[in-house]
């Protein structure tokens, strides 16, 4: 596939859990993804991107996995014959166990969907063991032994999960689970019959990960036969409750934990306003990680490799500083009314700050730059000659994005957030190592702030909303001159003569969206990524960061792709879409 910068091509970012298939059971999986591909190549696009597929925990966040490495099992198509394992008898009879009707309906219900998958993986790994040839046991024991490096501690890990009540809080276990090395002997003295039941589970989710990874290898070898390259993403972090820090403490700091500095943007939260993002994630241990050559980041950029033909690195300002909090998220309200003295007296005087240095001199820059290329040269080194690109957004280093461009790295452009002197930096003047987007998954559809700012003209909200979109509709030449008449005449060539327009003068649908898609595909950027909510005109909103909202990655497309395929309102939109796509040189 021609993934080179000097090529521009579109893409579109849809979560994987939010699409609708024909026969899905309350999830998208990658059925819906394989018609999702085509309904996307079928318009021009030439890239999906996803987020994380890494398995999740209880708060269902992708960048909040148990494992860096394992495939989230929900994410498999399961049906009579997929896997080969599973029989039309017990795929009906686990059915009928489960209102899988309910399940379609609405948005993504976790619990009820992980047991449904995981008894009907339960079944086909019955079946498994009970007939399947030699052959395709000596697959399975291949596959074993190729992923040993992490899928034996994964696999010994779900399996203490399972006996302490599907807990993944390893801190919170029996003394005796608590390190792997007390857990095995704990495992060993136990009598021979329970160690015989504990290591057919363990072979029963090396089985997932097995037919995990058949499934996404036939998905990629689908998408290059379309045309389509699949854009991965890896956390920068990784979940505090997981097998990689279970297994491999020692290449963890386990007493501050990763996140970003306060932002006043998030006037929703509070807590972000006052202290930053606390994610929770342990901070690493970069000189234990350097003693064995980064074996563990290697490992992680393999498994992408696998079934992706690119990826982004989310925070990847990570690599240079990160934010860190001597406290777990869980206490957050313990310290959002207390002021900084308090603060102090709480943690035994340790603020939180950027690790390893903050910003304030040049030394430190220096020293912040260096160390994150080192660690950001191994991740290109086993990426080999895989495209790599940067979430680099937020409160940004002045010395991270011209280091990022140094290593071949794309990173992210989000018109209405770039300015330069107060004016927003027209789309031909972006690197073409880049990737423009207005939206990731963590904000607001663009029509959602279309009708903030209007039906809430005179709240904070509605007003940040229509500052959001007058600089997207600055960006996309919709301005007006000195007596603030409306032009439709993108792309504009200079923000200095042009005033944010009337927007109650123009229709969504006629003048807003066809400009503004046309200015996004029309950047110099080399990817044009459109969040799939932006690009059907949706409201909904798939996660608001620094919140535990009930909504977040539960929301699902209204309609299937096959009911996007055959919408005549879709087909015209997805024409429109088309054209400006070949207008801009993109398909």
């Amino acid at each position: 596939m021609n993934l080179s910068p000097e090529k521009k091509i579109a893409g579109v970012l849809a979560p994987l859990f939010a699409l609708r298939g024909e026969v899905d059971l309350g999830i998208g999986d990658v059925a819906a993804l394989r018609e999702f591909i085509d309904w996307a190549a079928g318009i021009g696009f030439e890239l999906v991107q996803l987020l994380p597929i890494n398995e999740i925990g209880a708060d269902n966040s992708p960048y909040n996995a148990i494992s860096a490495i394992a495939i989230e099992p929900t994410t498999l198509h399961l049906a009579p014959g997929s896997p080969q394992d599973l029989t039309r008898q017990d795929f009906d009879a686990s059915l009928n166990e489960a209102d899988v009707s309910g399940l379609r309906g609405g948005a993504v219900r976790y619990r009820q969907v992980k047991e449904l998958k995981k008894r009907l993986l339960e079944k086909a790994f019955e079946n498994f063991s009970a007939n399947a040839s030699e052959d395709r046991r000596s697959e399975f024991r291949k596959f074993f032994q190729q992923e040993s490096a992490w899928l034996g501690d994964y696999v010994f890990f779900r399996v203490l999960m399972e006996v302490n009540k599907d807990s993944a809080a390893w801190d919170r276990w029996p003394a005796q689970h608590r390190r792997i090395e007390r857990a095995r002997n704990w495992l060993h003295n136990l009598p021979q019959d329970q160690q015989a039941a504990l290591a057919k589970r363990q072979e029963f989710f090396c089985y997932i990960q097995w037919i995990a990874h058949q499934q996404w290898r036939a998905t990629k070898s689908f998408a290059e036969e379309r045309g389509v390259a699949l854009m991965g993403d890896i956390p920068f972090g990784v979940s505090y409750c997981s097998a990689d820090v279970f297994a491999q403490p020692d290449e963890f700091v386990l007493d501050w934990f990763g996140g970003a500095p306060p932002e006043p943007y998030f006037e929703d939260d509070a807590f972000t306003r006052k202290w930053g993002q606390n994610w929770g994630i342990p901070l690493y241990r970069w000189s234990a990680m350097r003693a064995n050559n980064f074996q563990w980041w290697r490992e992680r950029v393999r498994g992408v490799r696998r079934v992706f033909h690119l990826f982004r690195v989310d925070h990847v300002q990570g690599f240079y500083r990160i934010y860190a909090f001597p406290w777990r998220p869980r206490l957050n309200k313990e310290f959002l009314p207390l002021n900084e003295h308090q603060m102090l007296e709480r943690t035994g005087g340790r603020a939180p700050h950027f690790v390893p240095h903050d910003d304030n001199t040049p030394e430190n820059r220096e020293a912040n730059k260096r160390e994150g290329e080192e660690y950001l040269r191994v991740v290109l080194e086993e990426a080999g000659g895989m495209r790599v690109s940067g979430e680099d957004l937020g409160v940004v280093p002045e010395y991270v994005r011209p280091s990022l461009r140094s290593l071949g790295i794309a990173g992210f452009k989000i018109p209405q957030w770039e300015t330069r002197d107060g004016v927003i930096i027209p789309g031909e003047m972006y690197e073409r190592l880049s990737v423009a987007t207005y939206a990731t998954h963590d904000h607001s559809p663009i029509r959602a702030l279309w009708n903030e700012a209007f039906a809430n003209a005179a709240s904070n909200t509605g007003a940040q909303a229509r500052a959001t979109l007058e600089k997207i509709a600055l960006f996309a030449g919709l301005g007006g001159n000195s007596q603030g008449a409306a032009v439709s005449s993108p792309p504009f060539q200079s923000g200095a003569d042009l005033e944010p327009p009337l927007l109650g003068q123009l229709d969504f649908e006629k003048d807003f969206y066809p400009a503004i898609m046309e200015a996004l595909f029309k950047c110099n950027s080399w990817i044009a990524i459109v969040m799939i909510t932006d690009l059907l005109a949706c409201k909904y909103r798939f996660n608001v960061p620094g919140t535990k909202a009930t909504l977040n990655w539960t929301r699902r497309m209204q309609r299937s792709v096959a009911e996007l395929k055959s919408s005549r309102k879709e087909q015209k939109r997805m024409q429109l879409i088309h054209q400006l796509l070949e207008k801009t040189g993109r398909v």
